[in-house]
């Protein structure tokens, strides 16, 4: 699937066409290598998810994040990192968007901030996902723990 992505890419297609075709498998193996990497930070990073709303799809990795205007159908990176377990928080159900303006962001890396409030608070992925979900988000890949009756 990434290959695919990559060889589809327009500045690959326009080298290909022009008879450049070693740069263009260059470019495109360094694509894939890059998001690889990508795929691999998704599933070690203790707060990487994918978010898609109206504005398009996010994969966030801490201090990286990796977007498109598209939705996650159209993002094969992202839809890639969902299907090997990255959470996925879809807030295109969300119809109270300054309520979902208001909320933290998810700590870049693992930690939470001892005062979560504030122009730059910070919580973790577990406690963004409790917050997004009232208001109507879709989660699935949930990485909270499962309460049993």
């Amino acid at each position: 699937m990434l290959r695919a992505t990559a060889v589809s890419w327009w500045r690959h297609k326009e080298l290909r066409q022009t008879v450049q075709t070693g740069q263009a498998q260059q470019l495109e193996r360094e694509t894939v290598l890059r998001d690889l990497g990508y795929l691999k930070q998704a599933a070690l990073l203790p707060n990487a998810h994918v978010i898609c709303g109206e504005g398009g799809t996010f994969l966030h990795l801490g201090w990286t994040t990796v977007s498109t205007f598209a939705p996650i159908e159209r993002f094969p990176l992202a839809t890639l990192a969902v299907a090997r377990g990255t959470p996925f928080i879809d807030i295109r159900p969300v119809t109270d968007i300054i309520a979902f303006a208001k909320l933290p962001r998810v700590a870049r890396d693992g930690s939470v901030d001892p005062e979560p409030w504030g122009p730059d608070r910070a919580v973790s992925l577990t406690t963004y996902i409790d917050m997004v979900e009232k208001l109507g988000a879709r989660i699935a890949n949930d990485p909270r723990p499962r309460q049993s009756a």
